[in-house]
């Protein structure tokens, strides 16, 4: 299994953060890669279709989700990527100057060399961290 973390400060207190990060349908609004997301049912267990920019999609499944640590955790269902056996968290935590976001994930690669898989993974997140300072960065 290969592990992937990122980690961004982010200039913004954790719970406005957490109100963007915490909602599992919110991706698009700051992973420049997700075009769009539905989520079919509510809760642990729901699954969230992403449309990706080239048009693929991207099938994942809330594991777990707690408000009160502001983590959640997700695996991968279905979609394009070449790994498999992922499973992630998202977590933010509150910092003096703000908030810090980590992003990390366990996979296997499928079909590709350990350093391509992760190259992919951390792409990801790196986009999505980069959007979220973005989107909270005051101007």
């Amino acid at each position: 299994m290969i592990q992937v973390s990122l980690t961004s400060n982010v200039q913004a207190p954790a719970e406005k953060v957490w109100a963007v990060v915490g909602d599992f349908n919110a991706m698009p609004s700051y992973v420049e890669a997700v075009q769009n997301s539905y989520v079919e049912g509510f809760g642990i267990g729901s699954v969230r279709e992403l449309t990706l920019a080239d048009g693929s999609i991207l099938r994942e499944k809330l594991e777990n989700h707690s408000s009160d640590t502001m983590t959640y955790e997700y695996s991968i269902v279905d979609g394009p990527l070449p790994i498999r056996k992922y499973y992630s968290s998202v977590i933010v935590t509150e910092t003096e100057s703000g908030c810090e976001v980590t992003w990390e994930g366990t996979f296997s690669p499928d079909g590709v060399s350990d350093d391509e898989a992760s190259e992919i993974v951390s792409g990801v997140y790196s986009l999505g961290l980069a959007g979220l300072k973005k989107m909270f960065c005051k101007s």
